[in-house]
């Protein structure tokens, strides 16, 4: 009996634990399902925000009941991911902070890089561009060590964007190479491949390299013959938007609004991205602007505007009411010109974007000309202060990296002190190797760079003197053409009249004939005063057909002196002779002239400023001279426009002499040599 009874025993406890266990499967599977379907839900466009968080939470709290492996993790990466859809910035930062630290638990490094990846992007959205910089470089580290090339590549455009963003286009430039090399080492990422070389067009653009901006895009957009990447992202939209951003600067209206209307051209644009279809719109009518074609103007800027101000995107708020203004202005009505500008720069000084003051300030100037010294000086301030920045986050990001290193260097093992020391020291050298290389590279290409821009730089002055040169010659011939008309039908009319009136004098007496003899001899000295002002006028021109590099340069001094307050003296020297000066030393001392003002206007505080061009036995000099703080020129390193100055003089085959102390003003003397043995000859002549 009693071993019956312990057969029953353990049956009715087989079968209990059966049915735990049963019960268990069941709890498990109805987690995931749960898990699966909140997750879901969480990321459903169509229901509430507060809905969807509540989704969101629920998912979260049964992850965070799971036990802690590479799965819970992928899980949390998913709540994280609809946390920053929803721009809940709150909860998407708590979520990420708790999964950097089960990763820094479980010595994770893969999902670790990916928790610094999605910390730089929170503080990238917040503008937090220190913080944002600092995540991003620690990724990089980490998928460096695990050789991870794709995420690499993701990460080194993660900080390319953010240095774009903050003004430091050549590191940027570096980033995106980097990028670029590492993608080289995997099959196929069309996407990465489109997001460089878009964002290489985009520098380039800034840079005012146009032919490799728009060979950039071109390749951009060739990348996205690939079907893989999704249409929902809209790319194509946005790289015709680029490239016609590109010839927009060039001042290639008509090709411009070629692209942004193929643009506005693609499906569903506006559902996708309703902030790119705005931006096409207002390009689309600033181009039609340019090109003064007035069909759907100004509905497109309206338009654009209406969506911008319904996103809360003030960059694109002040960029239409900046365009509306240029609209009204070119209309003559001025109130709205100056209404529209208005607005646009008291929104502009609510965001943090200074570029965007920078250009309301510029169009006020304009439309408001009686407080335009006012505004002119705001814009020199703000944007020394804009430069200043830019400089001060650049080498923020650079102090990042350094302090980065420092710290991980101070948590290695102090049991390993010796091989450690051994270690850093072979490290400095080769970072100094390093460090050298790489500053000699980067002087070589920033020479070649320059080399390169002042080309085109002399290419364009020089088609602009052409261009003077042609108009002048147009007027010169149509001015001829008039005197020809005037000796033909005015003076030699009147001669012939009187000839055929003094042929009529032999037939009279000489009483009478006296008497019209007086009145036809002082027709005659009428004649004689028309021709010598005709001879005047022709002289006159001749003049100015040689001095027309003395009106460009005119055209420079007056542009200086209606953008800033302090006062321009000139002086040109009568004895020279501008028609003999070759056009090559004429195109460099513009541009020396052109260098000197702008750093007048930059750093030197003057009141006073004169530009002066004396000859000189075999030399023509040009002398600059300010009233201004000064500098010492021993212990001051020449900034890059002090040596273009002195290139193009030695260009010249002259001398450049900088002389300046703090407090005593700058005096700059350009002397360059030129053919005095031409000028004798031609006086000869």
């Amino acid at each position: 009996m009693k071993k019956n009874c312990k057969i029953l025993l353990l049956l009715v406890f087989v079968f209990m634990a059966c049915t735990k266990k049963a019960e268990l499967d069941e709890n498990t599977i109805s987690s995931i399902d749960s898990l699966s379907t909140y997750l879901s839900l969480a990321n459903e466009n169509n229901l509430p925000l507060s809905i969807k968080q509540s989704y969101n939470q629920k998912a979260l709290s049964i992850i965070l009941n799971q036990k802690d492996d590479s799965l819970n993790k992928v899980n949390l990466f998913k709540v994280a991911n609809r946390y920053y859809n929803m721009s809940d910035w709150k909860d998407y930062l708590k979520t990420t902070k708790l999964i950097l630290e089960r990763t820094q638990k479980s010595k994770d490094s893969l999902h670790m890089a990916k928790a610094y990846t999605y910390l730089g992007d929170y503080y990238a959205s917040q503008s937090i561009s220190d913080s944002a910089f600092m995540h991003y470089y620690k990724a990089e580290k980490l998928y460096l060590k695990l050789d991870d090339q794709y995420n690499l590549a993701k990460t080194f455009l993660n900080k390319a964007s953010l240095q774009y963003n903050e003004g430091d286009f050549f590191e940027s430039e570096i980033a995106v190479f980097k990028a670029l090399s590492s993608l080289k080492k995997q099959q196929k990422v069309n996407d990465l491949y489109y997001e460089s070389y878009n964002l290489l067009g985009i520098l380039y653009n800034e840079r005012e390299e146009y032919t490799k901006a728009l060979e950039f895009q071109n390749k951009a957009l060739k990348a996205l013959e690939d079907k893989s990447i999704p249409l929902i992202f809209q790319y194509k939209a946005a790289s015709l938007n680029n490239v016609g951003f590109i010839y927009m600067k060039m001042g290639n209206y008509k090709q411009a609004k070629v692209f942004f209307e193929r643009g506005l051209e693609q499906d569903k644009l506006f559902e996708d991205r309703a902030s790119l279809y705005a931006i096409l719109l207002d390009n689309l009518g600033y181009s039609k602007f340019k090109l003064r074609e007035s069909d759907n103007l100004p509905d497109l800027f309206y338009e654009s505007l209406k969506i911008r101000d319904s996103l809360s995107l003030s960059s694109g708020v002040v960029s239409s009411k900046i365009h509306l203004s240029e609209y009204f202005a070119f209309k003559k009505d001025t109130f709205r010109a100056l209404q529209f500008s208005k607005q646009a720069l008291a929104l502009s000084r609510t965001s943090s974007k200074l570029i965007n003051t920078l250009e309301a300030l510029k169009q006020t100037a304009i439309v408001d000309p009686k407080n335009a010294s006012k505004y002119s000086k705001e814009y020199i301030q703000l944007n020394d202060k804009m430069l200043k920045a830019e400089r001060k986050m650049g080498e923020k990001f650079s102090r990042i990296e350094y302090e980065t290193n420092e710290i991980k260097d101070q948590n290695s093992s102090l049991q390993e002190k010796n091989k450690t020391l051994i270690y850093v020291f072979s490290i400095c050298t080769l970072l100094g190797l390093f460090f050298y290389v790489y500053k000699t590279q980067q002087t070589k290409n920033r020479e070649l760079l320059f080399k390169q821009q002042q080309q085109i730089a002399n290419e364009d002055v020089y088609n602009l003197m052409i261009s003077q040169q042609n108009e002048i010659e147009l007027t010169r011939i149509k001015e001829k053409k008039k005197v020809a008309q005037e000796l033909h039908d005015g003076v030699l009319g009147r001669m012939f009249g009187i000839r055929i009136s003094l042929d009529s004098l032999d037939k009279m007496d000489e009483e009478q004939a006296a008497a019209k003899r007086k009145k036809y001899l002082a027709e005659l000295k009428h004649i004689e005063e028309d021709i010598r002002e005709i001879s005047h006028d022709l002289n006159r021109e001749k003049s100015e057909l040689i001095n027309n590099f003395v009106v460009i340069l005119k055209k420079l001094f007056e542009n200086q002196r209606n953008t800033y307050p302090s006062k321009l003296i000139t002086s040109f020297d009568s004895h020279i002779k501008w028609e003999l000066v070759n056009n090559m030393v004429k195109i460099n001392l513009y541009r020396i002239v052109q260098e000197a003002l702008q750093n007048c206007n930059k750093y030197a505080k003057a009141d006073t400023i004169k530009v002066e061009f004396k000859s000189e036995i075999d030399h023509l000099v040009l002398s600059i001279m300010d009233n201004g703080i000064g500098f010492n020129t021993k212990r001051t390193k020449k900034g890059i426009g002090l040596h273009n100055i002195e290139y193009r003089a030695a260009e010249c085959k002259g001398i450049a002499v900088i002389k300046s102390a703090k407090g005593e003003g700058t005096l700059l003397i350009v002397k360059v040599p030129i053919d005095q043995k031409i000028n004798l000859q031609t006086n000869d002549t």
